[in-house]
């Protein structure tokens, strides 16, 4: 089964929860082992599993690649003013496979899936939740 999460991004740079979508996607799967993978179609946006207790990890993880992969010193931004948001969506990465175990994903109690992005905000993010069955 295959389902395209749609948002928009109000930040230039944040991370966004879908966790709640992708289960809902499992749920109507009714897949009950087998995985979850999660695609963020865009070369400046990713998906990352982190933290969900609050928001200073989220913040944490924006600013340390802020200062890892500063704005305005690349090649690239010659053409459209965003080196630094490939950069980044390049060492963060467009996917994440996710278990489903016993119908639920295989997060852990800290773990929600994040859609990272990187050169905002967007109008429309399309993130492809494809669910595949091992039974």
């Amino acid at each position: 089964m295959q389902k395209i999460i749609q948002i928009s991004t109000d930040k230039h740079n944040g991370l966004y929860d879908i966790t709640n979508e992708v289960k809902t996607i499992i749920e109507l799967s009714k897949v009950q082992t087998g995985t979850a993978n999660v695609y963020v179609q865009g070369a400046t946006a990713a998906i990352m599993i982190q933290e969900n207790w609050d928001y200073s990890v989220q913040n944490d993880v924006v600013n340390l690649l802020k200062k890892l992969i500063p704005a305005g010193v690349w090649e690239h931004d010659a053409q459209d003013n965003n080196g630094d948001a490939h950069l980044k969506a390049g060492i963060v990465g467009p996917s994440e496979t996710i278990p489903v175990i016993n119908g639920t994903l295989g997060l852990s109690t800290w773990q929600n899936i994040f859609l990272c992005e990187f050169d905002g905000p967007r109008n429309l993010r399309k993130i492809v939740v494809t669910i595949f069955n091992s039974q």
